[in-house]
């Protein structure tokens, strides 16, 4: 360990960088992961993730084994008032989304996690210490060096690496080091999670998340996964946070659905939701990920799909620069895409949350009276562009995420595409680019896909557009309506970050 340089360190192993282990594993990098915890957290945590985070764990090689410990959200998430009438529901519910899966899944986060470590046991050039603690990092111009400390002995020793990524939760030792500040973006609610694990079949729980917006008591009910079911609710001026997590409290809570007879309580904790956004995610060799970086409301189940973003983002583009393609100033597009993307999500979940949180019951008749002009309000799940970073242009769909059709022959785009980049274009603009163009596609391993099949063909024309590049991350790095056009697009993105050509 002492003599070894290692591609990359990722300080913590919970979803974020067990899945950045993965990605990073089937670039072929060294990796190395240390992890103050002796095993998995073997509570529940976060209990949604959205079509996209499928999309990166089917990249990772992973979805089969994801899908048999979660479930597909197809029955939506409802906003109901205190008569039980509803206000708003969360669309994008289909089982055959835009990324090729369901819009929405609900899991256990042990369940999940336990995939994913078992992922990483797949490749050679990751290495994973458990009960290790990170004292401290010491920087310089060719990377980090790390003193890790055993938990278990007490000894330490050193770790070198080239890149550090600190996906070390909201008390991140690497964002101390990197002094980066957090903007608060407004909310501090404390709330109770309460878990409980069903002892029966209770058809009149409804199969759907409900957000009882409820003046007297907001509150959450979410249906997890097999007998899993949670409440989250609002604590109230006047609460007492030790006699709210006390069983009699609980149950009392939760008396209108379920009684004690008929679940066990798996845990209560209470949280404080927080949105909060840092600033400086990158610093020479080191970089944060997941909560290190942002904070998000769980009102619209995006907490640890941010995280795992932050990851698919990352790895190509530390990929891309460890195996010397181009140079690191790729990786200074990092935050700038990130961070407007996140914060984004956070702005969204926030305006749920003050549909949600509101006390007030004339403000409440309000807000009701809004809702109920018409019929329930459906708003889709959102698909922000990414702030400026590497991609080219400023209409349609450029900056956001290519859609996973199902092709003519059955498989999935992204398995005909791989984990690098793809130029999907008609014969004729494929057939007219110039040959510096095509070394640039060699350079980079980009797989080149005529665009024959009819949901491909049909995306362009609906698009108006006759080639597109796409990022390994997936995300449309460029369109073209020409093939000189293209060639402008890859001279432009790909020439800018190239080491050597």
């Amino acid at each position: 360990m002492s003599d070894a340089v290692f591609d990359v360190a990722l300080i913590g192993y919970g979803p974020t960088g067990a899945t950045l282990a993965n990605l990073l594993g089937q670039y072929g990098l060294s990796t190395v992961v240390i992890e103050k915890d002796a095993g998995i957290y073997a509570l529940p945590r976060a209990v949604h993730f959205d079509g996209e985070v499928m999309r990166v764990f089917e990249t990772a090689g992973l979805r089969a084994e994801v899908e048999t410990i979660s479930r597909p959200g197809l029955t939506g998430m409802h906003f109901n008032n205190a008569q039980g009438e509803t206000l708003l529901i969360r669309g994008g519910t289909h089982a055959r989304g835009p990324h090729g899966c369901a819009t929405n899944h609900y899991f256990h986060q042990p369940a999940l996690e336990a995939v994913l470590r078992q992922g990483v046991k797949r490749f050679a050039c990751v290495q994973v210490h458990t009960q290790h603690e990170v004292v401290a990092i010491d920087e310089n111009d060719e990377g980090a060096t790390l003193l890790v400390k055993s938990i278990s002995t007490g000894s330490s020793f050193s770790v070198s690496s080239r890149y550090v990524v600190g996906c070390d939760g909201a008390r991140s030792l690497v964002r101390k080091v990197l002094g980066s500040p957090m903007t608060d973006l407004g909310l501090h609610q404390p709330w109770l999670v309460f878990d409980v694990l069903l002892k029966t079949e209770m058809p009149r729980l409804p199969d759907h998340t409900v957000q009882h917006c409820d003046p007297v008591r907001p509150m959450t009910y979410c249906n997890v996964t097999g007998q899993r079911r949670r409440w989250e609710i609002m604590l109230l001026p006047g609460d007492d946070p030790a006699e709210m997590v006390k069983p009699e409290t609980l149950w009392k809570l939760v008396s209108p659905w379920v009684q004690p007879e008929e679940a066990e309580i798996e845990r209560a904790v209470i949280y404080t939701f927080h949105s909060i956004l840092g600033q400086g995610w990158r610093r020479g060799r080191l970089m944060l990920a997941g909560d290190a970086a942002h904070q998000t409301p769980p009102f619209l189940g995006q907490g640890m799909c941010a995280g795992i973003r932050d990851a698919a983002n990352l790895a190509w583009k530390l990929d891309a620069v460890l195996h010397g393609r181009v140079s690191d100033e790729l990786l200074d597009t990092y935050e700038s895409e990130r961070s407007p993307h996140v914060h984004a999500f956070i702005d969204l979940a926030v305006r749920l949350g003050d549909i949600i949180q509101t006390t007030d019951p004339q403000a409440a008749r309000e807000r009701d009276a809004k809702f109920k002009a018409g019929q329930p309000t459906i708003f889709e799940f959102p698909t922000p562009r990414l702030g400026p970073g590497f991609w080219l242009g400023d209409v349609g769909p450029v900056g956001q995420i290519f859609p996973q059709p199902e092709l003519a022959d059955g498989r999935l785009l992204d398995q005909v595409l791989g984990v690098h980049f793809a130029v999907i274009g008609t014969p004729e603009v494929l057939a007219q680019v110039s040959e510096d163009t095509r070394q640039r596609w060699h350079h980079h391993g980009a797989v080149v896909l005529v665009a024959t099949d009819p949901l491909v063909l049909t995306w362009l024309q609906t698009q108006h557009a006759s080639a597109v590049l796409l990022r390994p991350d997936r995300y449309i790095a460029g369109m073209a309506r020409s093939a000189s056009e293209l060639d402008r697009i890859c001279l432009g993105l790909l020439a800018e970050v190239e080491t050597a050509h």
